[in-house]
């Protein structure tokens, strides 16, 4: 069969056109283009090229087996005759009743239905070893003023200076965006932390070793961000600092208000902190503990968990 050359037509309206199925020529394309509404001196109406050109074209695409569409004209007649002729079915044709292939499963979360997971064929393991690491979430808790945000910067900051890659999800920087909805209130800071759970596990998924830095006082939302993960890729750091030292700390005055009433539900003041039963840390009697207002400097606590991360093989993929 003869290729059908490219052809520019001018026509008045897009209505002198309607294509039923995509059309082929042996060269691949056929180009219409409708310039213009003013009719030139071609001697050519719409409606004569509709009859005269379209009607042989159709002809020779009744041949065909392919389309651009969905892949096969076969079925695209079939769901015409069916009924089955929506935009979705003709674009995607994954219509379990029109196509025949089995429909993907359901689930529904929380409050989201009808929703499906889609898998990337890039995954996880793929990732690390781009990165050269594992990806992990050390969830570091405890006490306002008992160091969290210093161990969690000098933290990143020596996994760096190792070649890994790490982010620090810390509570009040989260609060200034993500989080900026919520207040103090035992509800709010219990999706506050599911949140930070949540994205911390993304970052995990990413190959990233992810280093979250807030109070989270209750153990029941901590060990909910825990079954987010694989087994052994929580890792609980607790700082163990005692109140009245974290209280004589107050780096950002806090305390003082709480205990002048200007703040209510403050952790340790008149809110419980939950201290942790089965830290990572604790299971290696490695205790991160200040005595006498005299403790370790930031990079010695550092190194003490960079080297747990060594032993479990997380810097390495």
């Amino acid at each position: 069969m003869t290729g059908i050359p490219s052809l520019q037509l001018n026509l008045c309206t897009p209505a002198d056109f309607y294509f039923s199925e995509p059309l082929y020529g042996k060269s691949g394309q056929l180009k219409l283009s409708a310039l213009n509404c003013k009719r030139r001196n071609s001697g050519v109406s719409g409606i004569e090229v509709k009859q005269s050109i379209l009607a042989p074209i159709k002809a020779m695409d009744s041949s065909k087996t392919t389309s651009p569409i969905n892949g096969n004209a076969g079925s695209f007649r079939e769901k015409q005759q069916s009924g089955c002729n929506s935009g979705d079915d003709l674009l995607t044709n994954e219509r379990d009743d029109c196509s025949g292939k089995s429909m993907p499963q359901m689930s529904s979360v929380g409050n989201s239905t009808n929703i499906v997971w889609h898998k990337c064929t890039v995954e996880k393991s793929d990732r690390q070893q781009l990165l050269g690491q594992k990806g992990c979430v050390i969830w570091i808790t405890g006490l306002s003023g008992s160091g969290k945000s210093t161990l969690a910067c000098a933290l990143s900051r020596g996994l760096h200076a190792r070649g890994k890659l790490t982010y620090v999800l810390d509570g009040d920087n989260v609060r200034h965006g993500l989080n900026s909805d919520l207040c103090f209130k035992a509800e709010d800071r219990a999706e506050n932390i599911r949140r930070i759970g949540e994205v911390a596990k993304l970052f995990a998924d990413a190959g990233v070793i992810c280093i979250a830095s807030l109070i989270s006082p209750y153990r029941k939302e901590r060990d909910a961000c825990r079954a987010l993960l694989p087994e052994g890729d929580f890792i609980e750091v607790f700082m163990d600092v005692p109140l009245q030292v974290c209280e004589m700390r107050d780096p950002k005055g806090l305390y003082n208000l709480a205990r002048a009433g200007k703040i209510k539900g403050f952790t340790g003041v008149d809110d419980p902190y939950e201290p942790p039963l089965n830290s990572e840390i604790y299971i290696l009697q490695i205790v991160l503990h200040q005595q006498g207002g005299v403790c370790d400097s930031p990079t010695n606590l550092a190194e003490i968990v960079i080297s747990y991360l060594e032993r479990k093989g997380y810097l390495e993929a």
